[in-house]
This record gives C-alpha cells, structure tokens and sequence, in this order.
C-alpha cells in the first residue's frame, strides 16, 4: 500500500478550532462518499493539540512552525491511483479539491505519497 500525506495549514481568516471542525465536519463526510471511486483504502485525520509542548518541542530543535493538522490516504498502489482517470474520478477529485480550497491553505500545504517502513508496533 502507498500513503499520501497532506501537512495542513489553515486558511488565514479561520482559527484552529474552526479549521478542525470544518475539516472533520464537513470534509471528512465528503471524503468518505467518493472513496470507492478514488480507490481510497484507509483515510486518518490527524488533528494537532492545543499545547504548549508543542512550541517547547519545536524550539528544542529550531524547527518551524506546525501544521494544524495531517491527513493520510491509503491506496492499493501507485498505478491504483494514476490508472483512475474515469470521468467520475475525475469529478470526485475536483469535488475534493473545491471543498478544500474552503479552509485549507492549499499553498503552504505541502503533500506528497510515500510508503511505511514500520520501526515499533
């Protein structure tokens, strides 16, 4: 199986609380009803806390800022989701992508598809 992995950063006008809502709320839903048409397998919110860890763990390494969130998508394989080139594929994706353009700083969001290599469980 192969992974996409969205780092998620918000839209500027909306806080965190409102992003997270909106995006388990009213995005999620939307996900879950094209994912036989998209081929996806397995789909995971990963929703950050409001902590202040969160900056005492990134000063410790210099890191940057964090995201708001990370979604990850599970396919069967690559070729699952290049060969999907249907129409309704297609739609399904714009449908995706018009949604996301609702609370998603799509330009400071980076995403990208990988593979697990598991370490401990």
């Amino acid at each position: 199986m192969v992974k996409l992995v969205f780092c998620l950063r918000r839209r500027p006008e909306l806080t965190r609380e409102e992003f997270q809502r909106y995006w388990y709320d009213n995005h999620a839903p939307l996900v879950k009803s094209v994912q036989d048409v998209l081929g996806i397998r397995r789909y995971v919110q990963v929703h950050t806390l409001e902590t202040g860890l969160n900056a005492a763990i990134q000063a410790s390494r210099g890191g940057p800022e964090g995201y708001d969130g990370v979604a990850e998508l599970w396919y069967d394989s690559l070729d699952a989701i290049g060969g999907n080139r249907s129409e309704e594929a297609r739609a399904a994706a714009q449908l995706l992508l018009e949604d996301e353009r609702k609370f998603i700083d799509l330009a400071n969001s980076p995403l990208w598809f990988a593979e697990e290599k598991p370490i401990i469980g």
